[in-house]
């Protein structure tokens, strides 16, 4: 008696077959738990946020109203720019002179010229919606490559934050600009591309020296990572890109361009602090109190520098390695593809159809037979393995950057941009539980959100502040 033949399934049983499959793979609750709680599962809640941000910040556009701070000044600033000055003790406005870098004026004479001189805020606001857009999937890239923060916390502090939003489409300040470029920076540093990096890193600075709170961490993460020369090639970069923005105004009166936009010495105004309003303002005002801050600022630094180079070194012989073994598996996965491609030669159209039929009923069982896509599933658990490698060079940067802010003068309510985007990320590398994390967040939020800021206000920050660099320092030091 002759055998057999296979038959192909029914195009009704294999639609079956593949229903059956998503389900047990999707819809049940370990699915859905580690949609919630699984940080390798932050894409959904990631694209979720996206668009719950886009309609929130539009609402808050048509709906709140627009309050004018700097935005008048910035634009007085650039229109004596424009009409030739380049003396930069000239170059004033409403709220004083101008105390940014050359990379600023360069920003916000776009902007003067997209929205007719200053006059349509309306346009200007939107524009500040799409770059706080462009600031989230950075952010969420960083989230998703890291695999630190899960889900759940992303969204709650998403839902509750209300200061950030206000930074950026009511207010026009330029530290989202900076912020921004400086995650641009970041991002390209995480991809490998450090001569990119350190173009954008240098153009954040040029819009606003708050950036150069991560100098210490970038100088660190060049030894470690990089050869000698490419270091120097680097800071090269990041040297003349500065020289460049700046020439014009370096041409006319260096003196004034240096002291005007990178001026260390600069004095707040005590009725605009944020974190220390409880001090008098002749101790806020004293110069023996900034050198004070600025010492304590050094010594937090070489206290976290032997962590910091731990860190940075590790990330770099790690990332070779895994580097090393992707290479590996992609080679291999490519002659695994190759043989199979010569095997399905060998085959008509109905033993194809019939033999990828075979793989998937096989899949749908859990069978252990190794199938086509068993590289594949190799490849995510080393993408699980390089998140945690990432965490070695993230860390540093949002910890140097925390230092420089615990440490700062003064801070407005505007330079919340400056950490607000890696606050979540510090909580949980605190290694404090899961209320006390919460608690920080929320204290923090309050405080950004107290105006005027009070004595208990700027009290509080000062004490968040010091339990995340305690907790951090902790969890490092392990």
């Amino acid at each position: 008696m002759a055998p057999t033949k296979n038959k192909l399934p029914k195009p009704g049983l294999r639609a079956g077959v593949e229903m059956e499959s998503f389900r047990k793979k999707y819809l049940n609750l370990d699915y859905f738990k580690k949609l919630i709680f699984d940080p390798h599962y932050l894409g959904a809640a990631c694209c979720f946020l996206f668009v719950f941000e886009l309609i929130l910040n539009v609402l808050i556009i048509e709906r709140v109203n627009y309050t004018e701070i700097d935005w008048r000044a910035y634009m007085q600033e650039v229109e004596g720019f424009l009409n030739g000055t380049l003396d930069y003790k000239e170059l004033k406005g409403d709220t004083g002179p101008l105390v940014y870098p050359a990379g600023f004026v360069y920003v916000y004479t776009i902007l003067y010229h997209v929205t007719s001189q200053g006059t349509n805020i309306y346009l200007a606001q939107y524009i500040f919606l799409v770059l706080y857009l462009i600031q989230t999937l950075l952010t969420y890239r960083i989230f998703r490559k890291t695999a630190k923060i899960p889900p759940y916390a992303l969204i709650l502090t998403t839902l509750t934050s209300y200061r950030i939003h206000s930074i950026f489409v009511l207010r026009l300040f330029n530290d989202p600009i900076a912020v921004l470029l400086f995650y641009v920076s970041l991002n390209l540093f995480i991809s490998n591309k450090w001569l990119l990096g350190s173009f954008l890193f240098s153009l954040a600075v040029s819009v606003k020296m708050n950036i150069l709170l991560y100098a210490p961490c970038l100088l660190i993460a060049y030894l470690t990572n990089l050869t000698l020369s490419e270091t120097f090639l680097n800071l090269f970069v990041c040297g003349i890109v500065q020289l460049i923005l700046g020439a014009p105004f370096l041409y006319t009166n260096p003196y004034s361009y240096i002291k005007g936009s990178f001026d260390l010495g600069r004095i707040f105004e005590h009725k605009w602090t944020v974190n220390y309003r409880f001090l008098p303002r002749e101790i806020f005002e004293s110069r023996v109190f900034h050198i004070s801050l600025l010492a304590l600022h050094v010594a937090i630094l070489l206290l976290f520098t032997p962590i910091l180079k731990h860190y940075l070194s590790s990330y770099s012989k790690l990332r070779l390695i895994t580097e090393q073994v992707k290479s590996q598996m992609k080679s291999e996965r490519k002659k695994r593809q190759d043989a199979r491609r010569k095997e399905n030669q060998k085959l008509n159209k109905k033993e194809r159809e019939f033999l990828e039929s075979f793989e998937k009923q096989l899949r749908s069982n859990k069978s252990k037979e190794e199938t086509v896509d068993d590289v594949f599933e190799d490849e995510s658990k080393l993408e699980d393995k390089m998140s945690k490698v990432a965490q070695l060079l993230v860390l540093p940067f949002f910890v140097t950057n925390l230092i420089g802010i615990v440490c700062a003068r003064s801070l407005h309510y505007q330079f919340y941009s400056w950490y607000f985007h890696s606050l979540l990320y510090l909580v949980f590398c605190t290694g404090f539980r899961k209320p006390v994390i919460f608690l920080l967040l929320g204290v923090l939020e309050y405080c950004w959100n107290v105006y005027p800021s009070t004595d208990i206000s700027s009290a509080l920050i000062h004490v968040c502040h010091i339990l995340l660099l305690y907790g951090i320092y902790r969890t490092m030091k392990m």
